[in-house]
Parts: structure tokens; sequence; C-alpha cells
């Protein structure tokens, strides 16, 4: 992950651009959630506990807001939180985390071309940065502004406490202009139980609309 994140299946790749709709500043956020799966147990008579991936997180209060939301997850798909870890048929290895971001450079076009200026800005003397017998080199060339895009991500693994066995892997990623885990892993724990647990091998792209709702696109 972006701390400790070592999965049997790599790293998600992530490209950062504008493919990814930069969930903070968007009206939905957007993730792409890669899941393998074996054979899941039925729910009844199945029991889970949500443990830190990273045992610098386990006993934290943080840590514990989002292992609330998984174990949620997992409740609504039929299985029973234990009591504890060792009580427990399968334990749910969770972890969280977003990097420190990175610089962009967004270029917009030159004020000749912004409908205010009407006719003008179609003008010579607009496109050389002229007007009204003043040069301004505003008028001449574009506008660059500079931002932060932060990458965040989740890892959720389950393992079968009685045979040991591995039986479910995934990852959810999002750029977004925000490093607010308190609003990204809400976000992403949405992503990666949409249609859980998914076709094994299948990267998708989830959408969290503002109202909610999922909607899922094969990449």
């Amino acid at each position: 992950m972006i701390k400790t994140f070592k999965t049997a299946f790599g790293r998600l790749a992530l490209p950062l651009v504008a493919a990814l709709g930069l969930a903070a500043c968007a009206p939905s956020f957007n993730a792409d959630v890669s899941r393998f799966t074996a054979t899941l147990p039925a729910p009844q008579g199945q029991s889970f506990a949500v443990v830190a991936e990273d045992p610098s997180l386990a006993g934290g209060l943080e840590f514990g807001m989002y292992a609330d939301l998984v174990a949620d997850e997992m409740e609504k798909l039929g299985y029973t939180e234990a009591a504890s870890p060792s009580e427990a048929t399968m334990l749910v290895r969770f972890d969280y985390g977003v990097d420190n971001g990175r610089e962009r450079v967004r270029t917009t076009g030159s004020a000749f071309n912004d409908p205010f200026f009407g006719p003008w800005g179609r003008g010579y003397a607009f496109r050389r940065g002229y007007a009204f017998g003043f040069y301004d080199p505003w008028l001449a060339g574009p506008e660059v502004r500079s931002y932060t895009v932060y990458v965040s991500d989740i890892e959720l693994k389950i393992d079968s406490t009685a045979t040991g066995e591995r039986l479910f892997e995934g990852k959810a990623q999002a750029a977004s202009r925000s490093n607010r885990l308190q609003m990204l892993v809400p976000n992403l724990v949405d992503a990666m139980f949409t249609d859980f647990p998914g076709n094994s091998g299948e990267t998708l792209r989830i959408t969290i609309k503002d109202d909610g709702k999922s909607v899922r696109e094969v990449q």
C-alpha cells in the first residue's frame, strides 16, 4: 500500500490523469478496484473479525472507525462479527493510506478565447495582447494553475482461521484533490464491496454517485 502494502498480485497501476475524475472535486467518487477470490464460504455459521494488517494501526481509534465500516459490509453479506479474532472463522485483514501528493499544473485557454470579450476576442489585437491601446500580457497567454493530487488506497484480505487459506484479496485506489482519510476511506470501502466479491482477476472502475449509488465499469 502507500505505506506498507505488499500483495501477491502487486500494485494496481493508477495513472494520475483526468480519467480518474479527481474524486474530491467531482460530484462523484471514482475508484479502481482489483479483486482476487477463491470460494468464500456461505455465511451460515461463519464469523469474522477485522484486524489491522499494519500492527502499528492495531487498537487505534481511527482504525477502529474504518474497521467498523468493513464489519458493517461483511454483516450485510450475512456473516457474523465474532467477539474476538480467536473466535472468528475468518480474519479480515484491513489496511489504508494516502500518499504525500504530487503537484500538477493545469493550463487553460488565453483570455481572447473567453466569450466575455465577444468578437474582439478573435481579433488580431487581442491575440497579440493589445487591448484598448495598451499591452496586457495576461491577454496574450494562457492561465496556469497548480494543484496537488493525492492517491489513496485500501487493501482487504480474508483468511480462513481453520486452514490459513487465503480466500480473498482486494485493493481499491483513487486519485483526488483531498488527503483526508475520513472522507476517502468510506468511499473506498463502498467501492470495494460493490458487487462483492466480484470476478477473480477483474479490475473495475467503481463510481460512487453523490446520491450514494454505485456504478461499475469493467476496465
